[in-house]
């Protein structure tokens, strides 16, 4: 594990894995675990689909600004952003200088398969979700590179084998920005495996 890191924040498109990466992520690191989502339905009372119903997509990013701000402010914590999360400059002000983030990047085929049977994405509650998710897609990428530190690709390997390659970037990046870290707990790395660091 590393202490002393920053909090970090995972962006990227839906079904590329920032709730289940960041879970695990966030023992092996000993942190508290935070969806975004999941804490905008706490604040409400009512799930997203509810939220985009009654207050259409603005209202729901409007909240959504409202809990990024808060979110990034809390010490040490692994938060999961909603996957339009960067389309809001003042989101990407918050996420960047705030933590380290890093972009789950999935392709639209991963994300096709791993969203078919979620009733629970508003966006996705069309005919035809794999052109949404494309379209989506080519317009968020930019944002997320832009506001990523770190950009790994996911749909590739088992989760626990990604976060043991995140762990490695993330000690790497730290080094490089002369971020003091200290590496413990080094058992439960059980998978010995290289990495690409992605250029921001």
């Amino acid at each position: 594990m590393i202490e002393q890191l920053p909090s970090v924040f995972l962006v990227g498109p839906m079904g590329s894995g920032k709730t289940t990466i960041g879970r695990l992520l966030a023992r092996q690191l000993g942190r508290s675990f935070v969806d975004s989502d999941w804490y905008i339905e706490s604040q409400t009372g009512a799930d997203i689909a509810w939220i985009f119903a009654k207050e259409g997509e603005a209202g729901f990013r409007e909240r959504e600004t409202r809990a990024i701000d808060e979110l990034t402010q809390r010490e040490q914590i692994v938060l999961a952003t909603g996957g339009g999360a960067v389309m809001a400059a003042s989101n990407r002000e918050f996420l960047r200088e705030r933590g380290i983030v890093v972009y789950l990047n999935a392709p639209v085929e991963v994300q096709v398969a791993r969203t078919a049977r979620d009733k629970s994405r508003p966006l996705l509650q069309q005919p035809n979700p794999r052109k949404i998710l494309q379209n989506l897609y080519e317009i968020r990428d930019p944002l997320y590179r832009q506001v990523a530190h770190i950009i790994m690709p996911t749909g590739h390997t088992y989760p626990r084998h990604m976060v043991t390659q995140l762990l490695e970037q993330l000690e790497r990046f730290c080094t490089e920005q002369n971020i003091t870290t200290a590496v413990i707990g080094s058992d439960d790395r059980d998978v010995d495996t290289q990495t690409k660091r992605s250029a921001d």
